[in-house]
């Protein structure tokens, strides 16, 4: 897959388009893509996806967009790799190119610069300048400009019944599992392992202390998980937990502190990335240290029996 920047370097002979956010780029998007391939095979033409970077909403809501992303661009285009399509383009999104109008957008994006033969989008899609655009619009222009445009029908898509939505949702809730089989892919977080208190050593239980590269990238619900960890090419099963820490700390900062099985190197300054495989229970303020060092002594083995 070629990943495009520059627009006015775009060069292909014809194409077939479809737009959006793909975040997460789950089992629903999948059917959006498979529609796509299909018809740039039919059509003798190029798959294309068309999005947009900064994500919209960090223009327009600039104080209060609330991100929390599934997939940071470097996932997401890998993930689209995977998936088959053979151009991504990331334009540049603008408050400027948020008043372009929708016929504008059409006209100049879609025809002009993408040279599209075809452009296949959701039922609900909406585009242009107060988002005005519609598939109505867009049939009446394709009509007029020379391509085709295909509406994948509410039907096909809600069959699926997932949505990146959804998906955040379970993440937030912990429910990695249902997460997990809407994504198609175990969910990831790669980050930094820093400094830290160093009281899981202490207490016997040696932690990573991450921090998220990826400043939008959304980080599950608090509690403790199961875990594949790699560092330096290996991976390692281990337990993570996601809070404020209550029993030693009784602060409201998270942190994410990775335990990881039969490792006790020292990694400060290293990169990892962590896979959420389940929840294992919901964090809890225990009566003492020993009291946690117990409940810990117990994750570790019903993750390990499990696993």
């Amino acid at each position: 897959m070629e990943i495009h920047t520059d627009f006015n370097r775009f060069k292909t002979k014809k194409t077939v388009v479809t737009i959006g956010t793909f975040d997460g780029v789950h089992i629903g998007h999948q059917t959006i893509i498979d529609r796509l391939k299909e018809a740039a095979s039919r059509q003798g033409a190029e798959s294309v996806i068309l999005t947009f970077y900064p994500h919209p909403r960090m223009i327009l809501h600039r104080e209060d967009h609330g991100l929390q992303l599934l997939t940071t661009p470097e996932e997401k285009a890998e993930k689209l790799k995977e998936s088959g399509v053979q151009h991504l383009m990331v334009y540049p999104f603008s408050e400027e190119f948020s008043r372009i109008s929708a016929y504008d957008y059409v006209r100049n994006l879609l025809v002009t610069g993408l040279n599209a033969a075809e452009v296949i989008v959701g039922y609900d899609h909406r585009f242009g300048r107060n988002r005005e655009g519609d598939f109505s619009t867009l049939s009446e222009w394709a009509e007029m400009l020379g391509f085709t445009a295909t509406e994948i029908p509410a039907k096909e898509i809600d069959a699926v019944n997932v949505s990146s939505t959804k998906v955040r949702q379970c993440l937030l809730n912990g429910d990695i599992e249902t997460a997990n089989a809407y994504l198609g892919y175990t969910y990831s977080i790669k980050g930094t392992v820093i400094h830290g208190a160093a009281m899981g050593r202490t207490i016997g239980f040696p932690t990573a202390n991450i921090h998220v590269d990826y400043p939008y990238k959304l980080i599950p619900g608090n509690g403790v998980y199961a875990i594949k960890a790699v560092v330096h090419g290996n991976q390692y099963l281990g337990i993570m937990n996601i809070g404020v820490r209550p029993t030693v700390d009784e602060g409201t900062k998270r942190h994410l502190e990775a335990h990881l099985f039969d490792f006790n190197n020292l990694i400060y300054d290293e990169k990892i990335e962590v896979s959420f495989l389940y929840k294992v229970r919901d964090e809890k303020k225990f009566g003492s240290i020993d009291e946690l060092k117990a409940q810990i002594s117990v994750d570790i083995q019903n993750v390990k029996m499990r696993l």
